[in-house]
């Protein structure tokens, strides 16, 4: 029994031992706005101009897009390619090899991603609105730049341009677990140019996107959540009956 207390005990430590000691950046909370229309609108225009040259949604057709209120001739003048059709699956012209050749790994699909990333350091959206919001310049790296959610990142920053460029100013402390040690530890961003955005208006823009791959990951998920608290409210109410008639048919009853 004492073992096994000593493992629980254990287990509970480890993910704060593991950040202190230069583990996994903490997620910032995702805002939702997965039942706002306009807002997963506006995250579906960011995922076509930014994310979906590269990664595909080969599970999501573009006409399922009327489901967050676009109509037909909206999807056709502003979020179609010029070969693909409305009825068309969300992928991509570029072929796995040359992704390969390129980029060193292929980009993978984004069509669940947002229920992908989840870990116990926090849910998908958690980390995609983390993930988005931590790239700073890094000139050792290929790409130009690096990630504090995602270290070393194959993928460039593609909303530089938003954000501007930043850079991450680290400081050098003692291992609190060994003092012949260092480690490095992120001391916040310095902003070297700024974006097409404020700070505020880019987080914003990452949380529609964030969104809306949260909704593309189940896009019947807000139906989900709204038929199952009828259905809870129903089971409550069957319950209450079913209690007082039993309590009828045994009240003669000693």
């Amino acid at each position: 029994m004492k073992l096994l207390k000593k493992l629980i005990a254990a287990l509970v430590l480890l993910p704060g031992l593991a950040l202190a000691a230069g583990g996994e950046f903490p997620l910032d909370r995702a805002p939702d706005h997965t039942k706002d229309l306009a807002a997963l609108q506006n995250g579906a225009r960011l995922f076509v101009n930014y994310c979906l040259s590269c990664h595909s949604a080969s599970a999501m057709r573009y006409n399922k897009l009327q489901d967050i209120g676009l109509t037909e001739e909206q999807i056709k003048n502003n979020l179609l390619f010029t070969s693909d059709k409305v009825g068309s699956m969300m992928t991509i012209a570029m072929a796995p090899k040359d992704a390969k050749e390129w980029f060193g790994a292929t980009p993978p699909d984004l069509s669940v991603i947002a229920r992908a990333k989840a870990s116990s350091a926090g849910s998908g959206p958690d980390w995609l609105y983390t993930y988005l919001r931590t790239y700073y310049k890094d000139d050792t790296r290929a790409t130009g730049w690096n990630n504090l959610t995602f270290p070393n990142v194959g993928m460039p920053h593609v909303l530089w341009e938003l954000q501007g460029v930043r850079e991450a100013k680290f400081v050098e402390e003692k291992d609190p677990h060994d003092a012949s040690k260092v480690v490095h530890k992120f001391a916040g961003f310095e902003q070297v140019t700024p974006g097409k955005m404020t700070a505020l208006e880019y987080d914003k823009s990452v949380a529609d996107l964030v969104s809306f791959m949260t909704w593309m990951a189940e896009p019947a998920q807000n139906t989900r959540k709204r038929l199952g608290v009828w259905v809870l409210l129903f089971l409550g109410v069957c319950i209450v009956l079913t209690w007082r008639l039993n309590a009828s048919y045994w009240k003669d009853i000693k």
